[in-house]
């Protein structure tokens, strides 16, 4: 299991950010761990299934609005999920405009130089898919094709390491359903993903077919909750008290079939 991205600050997040107050889903855990009866604002990404997205009733859910659901009930603190997109989410933590982050972010090295992050929660390769009826079978057969990734992903990063031997036009995009519908309309010839991500949208019949997965272990980085690095350390140690106990109760792993089995 695994899942991974890289952040990309751009200037349309700014205007992201000013609206941080009124995005997202407001989702507060009963509990008052922190002592002044604080409500943890988190922010997440708006659609990168099966982690966070919207189901067939208009609620948000994914894994990763259930894990967090589950450690604040675990260690009793409030939070307010706010669904903005993945590089507003690190940048609305950077800028302290939310305290903390859990949008499938991959860790790296570069991202801890501005995030302290949690323990590992997930593991990911990354892949490349194209349209169900496309014939090819391996990244020969898209060389010098246009291709679509997604802003500030570790995929993207795999896809503009390749982009030279393959002859790849890149052209990115802010979220995944976009990406996906590039390439449906013919637009571009594969996009760029998150191999778990990319399979769920396979198995909900999303028009692609994977292509391939990277053997470049330089791209298979776990993900991890996050908060500025040196603030709201009292956050992050619960969230790991909390991602222990409902690993070990059993309650981590019903949340990812919940997503992930075959129905």
């Amino acid at each position: 299991m695994k899942f991974k991205r890289m952040l990309a600050v751009s200037a349309a997040l700014v205007m992201a950010l000013t609206a941080l107050t009124g995005c997202g889903s407001s989702t507060p855990a009963d509990g008052s761990a922190a002592a002044d009866g604080k409500t943890y604002r988190i922010a997440t990404d708006t659609t990168f299934a099966p982690f966070e997205f919207t189901n067939e009733s208009g609620e948000f859910v994914g894994i990763d609005v259930d894990l967090l659901d589950a450690i604040a009930k675990d260690q009793g603190f409030k939070y307010q999920l706010d669904s903005i997109g993945f590089d507003a989410a690190l940048a609305a933590v950077e800028s302290g405009q939310a305290d903390g982050f859990i949008a499938g972010a991959s860790i790296t090295a570069e991202r801890q130089k501005k995030f302290d992050f949690s323990d590992e929660y997930y593991d990911s390769t990354v892949c490349a898919a194209v349209k169900a009826d496309n014939t090819a079978t391996s990244l020969d057969d898209i060389n010098g094709s246009t291709v679509a990734v997604k802003t500030g992903t570790m995929s993207a990063s795999w896809a503009e390491s390749i982009a030279p031997q393959y002859s790849l036009n890149l052209t990115y995009f802010d979220d995944s359903a976009m990406m996906y519908q590039a390439v449906n309309s013919g637009s571009a010839v594969a996009c760029f993903e998150d191999y778990p991500v990319m399979a769920y949208g396979v198995s909900q019949n999303n028009g692609l077919k994977l292509l391939v997965e990277s053997e470049d272990d330089a791209f298979a980085t776990p993900y991890g909750f996050g908060v500025k690095k040196d603030q709201n350390a009292e956050l992050l140690e619960m969230f790991n008290e909390g991602l222990k106990n409902i690993q070990e109760n059993g309650t981590y792993d019903k949340i990812v079939a919940k997503y992930t089995e075959a129905k």
